[in-house]
């Protein structure tokens, strides 16, 4: 039996064209588009490509050309579904009219700007042919190398982190990456150039940042970015955040000082590793030329180049806090490391304390908020923390017990969830079972609590237990309390795994008096 015989399905090929010189293609992309059959590249309305404007050089006569000209860019569009919905039907088209080439046999090279898989017109149609024709995506030099090698700046060095951020991101999104990461590059400026320029100065990282325009191109223009005009920008630009890491001394221009000197920053780190450290207090720690802190919260920062450390024990915090405030003064950008909050028993009061007298009281310091204990411990076990509480300390180092009680006491009688930090260490055994037997005076024996032990660290253990049956010598110094008042409720909870009994303070509280003034109440 004959028949009619079909081709050979035709091979497609994304062709990564590098930044713009067209000295940057690659051997291979020019091998490639040599030995294509059609070339095809996206453009605007007006019909250029910057894409067919590289390559030319390397087109022949008989090569057939297909123009994939979008039908909207930046304006707006009348199409039913939207600028969305016009752009996901110029794609389908433009991948059917590649198609019927690359059945018929012939193959078709698609080029593209920089690398055809990064932020490129060709992926769209790669994520539509190429499960179904053999495919080859040739790589080509990315915008971002190419403003790097303009501006002549190294980018990441070492354990340093790159990263890279389109500038149709809003504001708020854009603020934060920048301030979490070490090194980036915002694509896409053109008119999102004030946007970025904003979230650059919020993130406190404008002093660093530089522009490249058209890299490798005709009319590059390259800077820092404060100098630029933000009416002169064009789509083809990127900001730079360069690489933190000091340039050696004598070898050209040194790294930026922060605006207006030295600085310290005082960083709260959260209850265990990076996963509950914000990105703003990321930024910081990056920035600073000088880590000021407890061995233990130090530790959990990564090292960085030419950043210096400054480790201490647990009981100078008054010592540890003069000694960066005189760093700060005399012009260091100094970051003090506390863990959870440092505005919660932590190393933020015994700063602002310090930087209250002469000498200090000129050296700029900001306060950065991070995830307290009780709020880790509390996310752990549910919701007890959903109705008014009260955070006390039980250590009795810095005030008297006679005070712990009495505070207690009265959170006791309000009927307050509370949540006591510090509960007890080797030099300090008897404060727990003190404080069980002073709220059990208001609060029902089988009142839940919960022991969070290393929330977030490698020893975590959370468990809930009854005040009654609370056993001080399972309490440490790493542990924190969470008491329930008397509306707490526990009920069994699914899932593989972790604490299986959710607690939880509901938001109302019933009228009528409060329970436990006077005695204990039976718990319902």
């Amino acid at each position: 039996m004959s028949g009619r015989q079909h081709p050979e399905p035709g091979r497609l090929y994304g062709v990564g064209l590098g930044p713009g010189d067209p000295a940057l293609m690659t051997l291979r992309a020019v091998e490639v588009i040599g030995g294509a059959e059609v070339v095809a590249y996206h453009s605007a309305r007006h019909g250029r490509s910057i894409a067919r404007s590289i390559a030319e050089r390397h087109l022949r006569p008989d090569h057939i050309e297909e123009a994939l000209v979008y039908p909207v860019t930046t304006e707006t569009t009348d199409h039913p579904g939207g600028y969305r919905g016009a752009l996901d039907e110029f794609y389908e088209q433009a991948a059917a009219r590649l198609a019927a080439h690359l059945d018929a046999g012939r193959s078709v090279a698609v080029l593209a700007e920089g690398d055809p898989l990064f932020y490129g017109s060709y992926m769209h149609m790669h994520k539509r042919l190429a499960g179904r024709y053999p495919t080859e995506v040739v790589p080509g030099v990315t915008s971002v190398s190419a403003a790097a090698a303009r501006l002549q700046k190294p980018l990441v060095e070492g354990e340093e982190v790159l990263t890279i951020l389109p500038g149709t991101l809003p504001e708020e999104e854009l603020t934060a990456r920048l301030a979490a990461t070490d090194a980036a590059v915002v694509m896409k400026l053109g008119r999102t150039f004030p946007t970025v320029r904003r979230a650059l100065d919020r993130s406190g990282r404008l002093p660093e940042a530089r522009y490249a325009e058209r890299a490798t191109m005709p009319g590059e223009r390259t800077g820092r970015l404060t100098d630029i005009d933000p009416d002169s920008v064009p789509y083809f630009s990127v900001a730079v955040l360069p690489s933190r890491v000091a340039v050696l001394p004598g070898a050209g221009s040194e790294p930026e000082l922060a605006a207006g000197g030295g600085e310290l920053v005082v960083v709260g780190t959260g209850p265990a590793g990076p996963l509950w450290l914000t990105p703003e207090s990321r930024g910081a720690l990056a920035a600073a030329e000088d880590l000021v802190g407890y061995t233990t919260y130090l530790d959990r920062v990564p090292h960085r180049p030419g950043q210096r450390r400054h480790g201490s024990d647990n009981r100078v915090e008054a010592e540890r806090a003069e000694f960066a405030l005189e760093l700060a003064r005399r012009g260091r950008r100094v970051a003090v490391v506390s863990g959870g909050d440092p505005g919660v028993f932590a190393m933020a009061t015994a700063v602002l304390e310090a930087a209250a007298r002469d000498p200090y009281r000129e050296v700029p310091v900001r306060v950065l908020p991070g995830v307290t204990a009780a709020n880790a411990a509390a996310a752990r076990a549910g919701a007890p923390l959903g109705h008014d509480y009260a955070v006390v300390s039980l250590s009795d180092r810095l005030k008297p017990w006679e005070v712990i009680a009495a505070r207690l006491r009265a959170a006791a009688a309000a009927d307050l969830v509370l949540a006591l930090y510090n509960p007890g260490s080797r030099s300090r055994t008897w404060q727990v079972g003190k404080a069980r037997e002073l709220l059990l005076e208001h609060r029902a024996p089988d009142t839940p609590v919960v022991l969070a032990r290393d929330v977030g660290g490698s020893g975590e253990r959370v468990r809930v237990v009854r005040l009654g049956e609370l056993d001080p010598a399972e309490v440490d110094m790493r542990t924190l309390l969470i008491v329930g008042s008397s509306q707490t409720r526990t009920a069994p909870r699914g899932g593989e795994g972790g604490l299986r009994i959710s607690v939880w303070t509901p938001r109302t509280y019933p009228e009528g008096p409060v329970p436990g003034e006077g005695s204990a109440p039976a718990h319902p």
